[in-house]
């Protein structure tokens, strides 16, 4: 059983590369305008792109650290393991404190990297989550937070499924990662997609304003989600026997 500390540093580093990477890829190469030539060229990753690499970040981190900390990266996931009995009460609050400052870190090293560029601001929403006009797809508050509730809770059911002792060993960090690239794919044009309270917050504190007035709704809505799903997988699928979880 490895110290607290180990597990608390791994999320710190694993929830930094989720929004270095996930939310660098929206900020800096969704989006890349070629002005040479006569006709510019869009050579940016798009939606599909950012979906993707939300994805192979959590893919990534699951086999660098899923031995080490469980690779939650994400406060919803935390309070959904514990809700199925996966995940002890006692390291929730330091795995969220330690996810959220991971976050910061990652959004804080990304500010830097995007404000060397000749006109860069914040305004642009710094990939932050949002509803209403701040929705890419300006839509509203209540599909906003049935958006993030339901695909949360498919993302835990995922992740407590593909992590079940009887599920097949070593391809959980594929299923998950691939499944939340598809959450992605559904929920960028509705919020920009969170399902991680960590992931909203640290884009969140650098554009400040509406951003950290909305914040509330990516913590509310994931959560729910997964508490949700805590309850609802461990019904369904019942536990496992002694033979099935040596």
């Amino acid at each position: 059983m490895l110290p607290l500390k180990n597990k608390l540093l791994a999320e710190f580093l694993g929830t930094f590369w989720l929004v270095f990477g996930g939310c660098g890829s929206a900020i800096l190469a969704a989006k890349i305008i070629s002005l040479e030539g006569t006709t510019p060229l869009n050579l940016g990753i798009g939606l599909v792109g950012v979906a993707l690499a939300f994805g192979l970040t959590v893919l990534t981190m699951a086999y660098a650290i899923g031995h080490i900390s469980g690779c939650h990266l994400n406060p919803a996931v935390s309070v959904g393991l514990w809700v199925g009995g996966r995940f002890s009460v006692a390291e929730l609050l330091p795995y969220i404190v330690v996810q959220n400052l991971g976050s910061i870190a990652g959004a804080g090293v990304l500010y830097l990297i995007a404000s060397g560029q000749a006109g860069f601001s914040t305004a642009g929403g710094f990939a932050s989550n949002g509803f209403a006009e701040h929705s890419p797809g300006h839509y509203s508050a209540t599909a906003a937070f049935v958006a993030e509730a339901v695909l949360t809770f498919f993302f835990l059911f995922i992740i407590l499924g593909a992590t079940d002792p009887r599920a097949p060993k070593g391809l959980a960090p594929i299923a998950i990662g691939f499944g939340l690239t598809l959450i992605h794919l559904i929920g960028i044009p509705v919020t920009n997609l969170s399902v991680n309270p960590a992931r909203s917050t640290g884009p969140a504190l650098f554009v400040g304003g509406w951003a950290l007035q909305q914040l509330w709704m990516f913590w509310v809505a994931p959560i729910a989600g997964a508490i949700l799903a805590g309850l609802v997988y461990p019904m369904m699928a019942g536990k496992p026997s002694v033979a099935a979880g040596k």
